[in-house]
């Protein structure tokens, strides 16, 4: 039985009397640090690749390649993460991921050459691509519905902190000489990989997979484990297995039981479900989880993480430990809105916080144009444009943390219905990854043809579009359960076809009053 006004019966029912559970807090925590692989990366080669630049004498082009790899092979890890969960289950997909990560983190400590560096990123992208999918999938099926929005923010909380702690390394090792501090920066990068294969020790394997493979027993385990009381857990465990029924789609269209028994079940005839004869809202599912990601790379949010020491060198700050001063408050701030909106999510929903980051990005996206285009046409360097630039930059941030940051991967792992779900994430993440890879790629070559305060101008531009996107295509997901999805964005479609027809019905009676 589903609630008319957020969630289902057996999930707002049991949390709101009970509250979160703990072990599930704990599970969430544990899978989402894989998110902070990324984050250290991010924010350690903001200011590694400045030392690696100097040290190795290569080109701005070869430091571009260097930090875009990353993300462009990321694309391969987060395009093979879905099929790859959907065989292997949740929990070792991200023990894969961190033994991927802490291989490449190895190769770029002790690389003695920049293509020893490029071997490294591009080993150390394919687990980043793959922990970018699985540690808000898993976290997205362990949680209750009215807890989800708060737990499944937590990879881009970690994602922050390891951007923070990157950014603190960075200046706690920039004394150190040339060839030796860029490459514990790097390497550095193992310990906390070592530390997530170690932790997945203590996580259950998603009750979800579990019923999907036709494992009703265990998943009911898990279940009662991490919900608040055996009710709850029955309730839970009937919409789950509702949902992993294999026999027919949305729309009555064979799926994977024409090919493969409940146990035997690895994800086979998902593409095509998805990609080649989507229903309606599939394609609608498809669509916004595509579109967000695409945004959320789009706005330039990494690009400008990575290369904002070089916008403050252009700029006038010339200390390398000024420089990386910059980025620890930039971290700092970053750090507090995304802990507020991660808290914040379930309570006033994905829409309007998704909306109100996107408008402050664009806005301080204009400001940082605004105050880098003067500084680039000044010889003097005045200080309230370098004060602009700075508040621009932490605003920037701070409002990519309140939205985009964390309700993209939220919204991505929660919306498709649960056979698509791993393999559905698995494909707007890797458009997130390519994006964030092309960005990456040619912020630098672009901005030698526009100038930085032209770049930021471009992206304040897809900002607004971006809140336009978001406006029309994001229906609200606060309080669903994930097996109420697909009936969400049913009714959004039967709401929009409706007011079509309210539209044309009224269009016809004008027509019949101006004839009388």
């Amino acid at each position: 039985m589903e609630s008319k006004d957020g969630g289902s019966a057996a999930e707002s029912c049991g949390q709101s009397k009970s509250g979160l559970n703990r072990f599930t807090l704990l599970c969430a925590l544990l899978a989402s640090t894989n998110s902070i692989l990324l984050g250290y990366d991010i924010g350690v080669m903001s200011g590694a690749a400045m030392l690696i630049k100097e040290n190795l004498k290569i080109s701005s082009v070869q430091e571009e390649v260097l930090v875009g790899t990353l993300n462009i092979f990321s694309l391969i890890g987060s395009l093979a993460s879905g099929k790859t969960s959907d065989f292997i289950g949740r929990r070792y997909t991200i023990v894969l991921a961190a033994s991927t990560f802490l291989v490449g983190a190895l190769f770029m400590g002790l690389a003695p050459s920049f293509h020893f560096i490029l071997a490294g990123r591009i080993v150390a992208g394919i687990g980043v691509g793959i922990a970018l999918m699985i540690a808000p999938l898993y976290t997205a099926e362990l949680s209750p519905a009215m807890k989800r929005g708060f737990l499944t923010s937590l990879p881009e909380v970690f994602i922050t902190l390891g951007i923070l702690l990157g950014y603190i390394v960075n200046y706690s090792l920039t004394g150190l000489p040339l060839n030796l501090g860029w490459r514990l920066m790097l390497g550095l990068a193992a310990v906390p990989a070592v530390a997530i294969a170690l932790g997945v020790i203590a996580m259950p394997e998603s009750p979800r997979w579990l019923a999907m493979k036709g494992r009703v027993d265990d998943a009911k385990k898990v279940l009662l484990k991490i919900s608040s009381n055996p009710d709850e857990a029955e309730l839970r465990l009937r919409e789950i297995t509702k949902a992993a029924s294999f026999v027919t789609g949305p729309t009555g269209s064979p799926t994977a039981a024409h090919v493969a028994t409940a146990e035997d079940w690895a994800g086979q005839g998902v593409w095509k479900e998805l990609l080649i004869r989507p229903s309606w809202p599939v394609r609608r599912m498809l669509i916004s989880a595509i579109g967000i990601n695409f945004f959320m790379q789009a706005s330039g949010n990494d690009a400008v993480i990575y290369y904002l020491p070089e916008v403050f060198k252009a700029a006038g700050i010339k200390r390398k430990k000024q420089l990386f001063g910059v980025n620890v408050i930039m971290g700092l701030s970053k750090s507090s809105f995304v802990l507020i909106s991660a808290l914040y999510l379930d309570k006033f929903g994905r829409r309007p916080l998704i909306l109100l980051g996107s408008l402050g990005m664009a806005v301080s996206l204009f400001s940082l144009g605004l105050g880098s285009k003067f500084l680039g046409e000044s010889s003097r360097k005045p200080a309230w444009a370098i004060v602009l630039c700075v508040v621009a930059a932490c605003a920037d941030v701070s409002f990519f943390s309140i939205g985009l940051g964390p309700i993209t991967w939220v919204y991505s792992s929660e919306i498709f219905p649960m056979r698509l779900r791993a393999q559905g994430s698995s494909l707007a993440i890797s458009v997130n990854r390519l994006v964030s890879g092309v960005v990456s790629l040619s912020f630098l070559s672009i901005s030698n043809k526009i100038t930085f305060g032209g770049m930021f101008f471009v992206l304040g531009g897809v900002m607004v579009v971006a809140t336009l996107f978001f406006y029309v295509f994001m229906p609200e997901t606060k309080g669903k359960s994930l097996e109420e999805m697909e009936t969400l964005f049913q009714d959004s479609a039967s709401n929009n076809n409706n007011n079509n027809n309210c539209n044309k019905d009224t269009e016809l009676e004008l027509v019949s009053v101006t004839g009388d």
